[in-house]
């Protein structure tokens, strides 16, 4: 028998055929995962619309925490770093990035798409 992931509760399906990962970045308002989301990213090969990113208003969770408990794994964290003196308050990039990624079901009777 092939590998299998857990997709729903206790629900095992072999990963070659059945499961895709949905990858979900969140931009937080801090480094900890229970500071609240300002900006995100969806990435779900299994949904039927295509979303664009910036296209929703709210968030997919209000932190990171949340989306932890929803189910998502983390997969990595921005590593922290201070500011350069000087700089404390100047606009760049988000500097609290997460990463989580979760596997679920295909729909069935849906073709693969390439």
């Amino acid at each position: 028998m092939g590998e299998t992931a857990l997709v729903d509760a206790e629900v095992w399906v072999p990963v070659e055929r059945d499961v895709r990962q949905q990858v979900m970045v969140l931009y937080l308002s801090g480094s900890a995962l229970d500071t609240h989301v300002i900006a995100w990213s969806l990435y779900d090969p299994v949904a039927t619309a295509v979303r664009q990113v910036g296209e929703e208003d709210e968030p997919p969770y209000p932190t990171g925490l949340d989306a932890l408990r929803d189910g998502w794994r983390l997969l990595t964290m921005s590593q922290l770093f201070a500011p350069p003196r000087g700089l404390e308050y100047s606009t760049d990039q988000h500097n609290f990035e997460f990463v989580f990624e979760r596997l679920v079901a295909r729909r069935p009777g849906r073709e693969e798409e390439r």
